[in-house]
C-alpha cells in the first residue's frame, strides 16, 4: 500500500475534515484517507494513487496546499 502525505491549507473544523475524506474517497485507489485537524496533515493510502489528481481534488475542494 502506497502513502501520499500532504499539507493543506484552510482546514478549520470537522466539517472540512469530512469534506476532504469524502472527496479523496471518490478517487481511483484511495482506500483510506486520514486528515489532523490541528497540524493540517492530510494522509492518503492506497494502491496506485495519482499524487496530481489527490493534489487536484483537494485543491478543488477549497484546501489550498501549503
Amino acid at each position: 500500500m502506497e502513502t501520499i502525505e500532504l499539507t493543506a491549507q484552510n482546514i478549520k473544523c470537522m466539517g472540512c475534515v469530512s469534506a476532504i475524506q469524502e472527496g479523496l474517497k471518490t478517487l481511483p485507489g484511495v482506500e483510506e484517507v486520514e486528515v489532523d485537524l490541528e497540524t493540517k496533515q492530510v494522509t492518503v493510502s492506497g494502491h496506485g494513487l495519482s499524487q496530481e489528481q489527490i493534489t487536484d481534488k483537494i485543491t478543488t475542494l477549497g484546501y489550498p496546499l501549503a
